[in-house]
């Protein structure tokens, strides 16, 4: 008898997500082994001591008892109007409850978002390095992911050049992430200024992800790319995991505005997979009029002498002091990319580095090509455990970083 084999859907052949891939499932299986693994690896705030404002944790107890009901699809009405209110802040125009959806976080909305507008080889223009939901999303959508290049030298700022040189006809969208992950970028005004053009002349919509948005270090401030322009349709995304230490509340929102007139269609397709899912869930829902109107807690961890500014500077001075070792130091978010200079380092494989580093070192992280980087030169870590851990983890790579120099020496001088 031939047993019939189970095979999963050929839709997810392009789609990875290394930051929960194999390295993380050697990483899982060495932990139940017993052994203590420090990981540098995922953006999760609350398991290295980053707790939400009381005052959210307060109103969601306080309003469980009246959350089991289902809510409007695109959420409840309290929720939707701060963050009406919050757009306006933002300097973004023209919105209005209705072009607020509500979801289990932002990720739940970006598969929508992508869900809703992509046919069978529409492409869309994804940064790279990117946060590689959006390659994923776009391939399981049926779309192709093009991606443009974000120059190191450049502080890691998009190549308006290389965008322009990625678009086709069938280019439907780009996506900008900023702050950026995993490169901890900001963009300036000026250079947003050239991307909402490069929309403009060519009819795109632009996906803004700046879910890190007051997650900002040396008194910088960030500009919503969608309060740029009243001429192009903005789809922007943001929410409390991480402005708020609450990734697993998932309370994420996503906000349509700019030139609305010709997207009628796109946005009924939205709404109808908004009304697929039901709706978000109630109690994180309840999160967002308290956080978004409360005192702003992040300012004093990105203070100067705040948690997360004193982290970011600690790893990057350690970082910087491994031969072969360069980073462009992040101005907000929580992350750095690294850069191994290939003469020193030359990985063919940078999964089987972050293995073996895992293996030898107990240190988690991410290879480079995990976030669509193209070349194996790369790395991102997370800065968020405390000084101490975070020195005894960046020790660990600088001691498997010599020993990777000793044994290319070694190699060179056997061919030489």
């Amino acid at each position: 008898m031939v047993v019939r084999e189970f095979r999963k859907s050929d839709k997810l052949a392009d789609v990875c997500y290394d930051i929960r891939g194999p390295v993380l499932d050697k990483a899982r299986q060495m932990e139940e082994d017993g052994q203590r693994i420090i990981k540098l690896n995922i953006g999760n705030l609350a398991v290295f001591g980053f707790e939400p404002p009381d005052e959210i944790v307060q109103d969601m107890i306080h309003n469980l008892p009246s959350a089991a009901g289902y809510t409007d699809s695109k959420g409840l009405f309290a929720p939707r109007k701060s963050i009406v209110h919050y757009t306006q802040e933002k300097g973004i125009a023209g919105v209005g409850i209705d072009d607020v959806f509500i979801g289990n976080g932002a990720s739940e909305l970006i598969n929508m978002s992508m869900n809703a507008l992509l046919n069978n080889g529409d492409e869309v223009l994804i940064p790279a390095p990117d946060y590689p939901l959006y390659t994923a999303s776009v391939a399981l959508s049926g779309g192709k992911p093009v991606h443009y290049v974000c120059d190191e030298q450049s502080d890691w700022y998009p190549d308006i050049a290389d965008i322009r040189s990625k678009i086709t006809p069938n280019t439907r969208a780009i996506v900008v992430i900023n702050p950026n992950n995993p490169t901890g970028a900001l963009y300036p005004r000026e250079l947003l200024e050239e991307i909402v053009q490069v929309a403009r002349e060519h009819e795109l919509i632009v996906f803004a992800d700046e879910i890190y948005d007051k997650t900002l270090y040396d008194g910088n401030t960030h500009t919503s790319i969608a309060s740029l322009a009243d001429d192009v349709l903005f789809i922007t995304f943001n929410g409390l995991s991480k402005n708020y230490r609450s990734c697993g509340y998932r309370s994420g929102w996503m906000v349509v505005s700019g030139d609305k007139r010709h997207a009628r269609d796109y946005i009924e397709g939205l709404t109808m997979l908004a009304s697929m899912r039901l709706c978000a869930n109630t109690p994180g829902q309840l999160a967002i009029q308290t956080a978004l109107g409360g005192y702003q807690s992040i300012k004093d961890l990105v203070a100067p002498q705040g948690r997360l500014t004193k982290q970011r500077d600690l790893a990057y001075d350690l970082l910087t002091q491994i031969p072969g070792v360069s980073v462009v130091k992040p101005k907000a978010a929580l992350y750095m990319f690294p850069r191994l200079d290939p003469k020193i380092y030359p990985i063919a494989d940078d999964q089987q580095f972050a293995y073996d580093l895992l293996a030898q070192e107990k240190v988690l992280i991410v290879q480079g090509t995990g976030f669509n980087w193209p070349q194996p030169d790369h790395f991102r870590l997370v800065f968020l455990p405390n000084a101490d851990d975070l020195t005894e983890a960046i020790g660990r790579i600088a001691r498997f970083l010599e020993h990777l120099r000793k044994r290319h020496r070694s190699v060179a001088a056997v061919a030489a």
